[in-house]
């Protein structure tokens, strides 16, 4: 069923996405392919979110318009955008070559009126490619914009699964990357395996920071790992708590082990189960 919204948000090309302003009050439906006012021009985009929860993702600033729903003549030019974006691609790669750059080009995009491509790229540092944006401008008579990302960007735009099996969540909705640190592995008791933390990017997983605050507070009400502990007269230590449980293991002396809440630990006295 259609939904009227004041605001939706939009994802372009390369996972890219932005919050517009529904000025006509036009029936849009989630999938919907618009036409929308760019910094210059317009630009194509489906949508990806309409109702309440748009407003939860809005950033300061103001917000662009919708100009309509893409019509039959809309998607046919962005099929014929999308060959000369690839052949964009050859033609910029093979003159990065020309001109030796040490840069790794990574994606085109053609700004649906085609007032402008953008050319997407990593390098190790920062590269002099104003003679190649010169060329570039003059072969295709139009706005050139080059832009270097990270690798984390690279991942959002090249998409893929994570280890997880479900679809990067930098791919699938997030509009910001935050830092993510490896203390927050150790705070949920993750071990430090690169190959279990690391996303496609090859940076810490973005998954990682989701629940970090939740284990934090439910680690509040236990002593710290590795901790001595005295419970029923017996000297043990605390090897791992279970949050889900709401226990922590400790290890006693005579090689037992037992699951206590943190009143019992902090009692020093184990419980009668019910």
């Amino acid at each position: 069923m259609s939904k009227n919204s004041n605001l939706v948000e939009v994802v372009f090309k390369g996972e890219r996405r932005s919050i517009f302003r529904n000025r006509g009050d036009i029936e849009i439906d989630e999938g919907d392919g618009v036409i929308v006012e760019a910094e210059r021009g317009e630009d194509y985009g489906r949508v990806s979110l309409v109702g309440a929860l748009v407003k939860l993702k809005r950033g300061k600033g103001e917000t662009r318009g919708v100009i309509r729903k893409a019509v039959e003549k809309d998607i046919a030019l962005l099929k014929a955008n999308e060959l000369k974006e690839r052949e964009s691609f050859k033609v910029c790669k093979q003159k990065i070559k020309d001109y030796n750059l040490d840069m790794k080009l990574i994606d085109v995009e053609m700004q649906f009126d085609g007032s402008k491509i953008t050319f997407f790229f990593t390098a190790a540092q920062r590269v002099d490619f104003r003679d190649l944006v010169k060329e570039l401008a003059a072969t295709y008579r139009t706005r050139i914009e080059l832009r270097q990302i990270g690798v984390r960007d690279e991942a959002k735009r090249i998409s893929g699964y994570g280890i997880c099996g479900c679809k990067q969540c930098c791919s699938a909705f997030l509009n910001e990357f935050e830092q993510i640190t490896t203390q927050m592995a150790k705070d949920q008791q993750i071990s430090l395996n690169p190959a279990k933390i690391s996303g496609n990017c090859g940076r810490l997983l973005c998954c990682l920071r989701y629940e970090h605050e939740t284990y934090i507070e439910a680690f509040k009400d236990f002593p710290q790992p590795g901790c001595t502990c005295t419970i029923d007269g017996k000297q043990g230590t605390l090897n791992s708590i279970n949050i889900f449980k709401c226990k922590a293991q400790v290890h006693f002396a005579d090689g037992a082990n037992d699951w206590l809440t943190a009143e019992e630990i902090k009692e020093g006295k184990k419980h009668n189960e019910q």
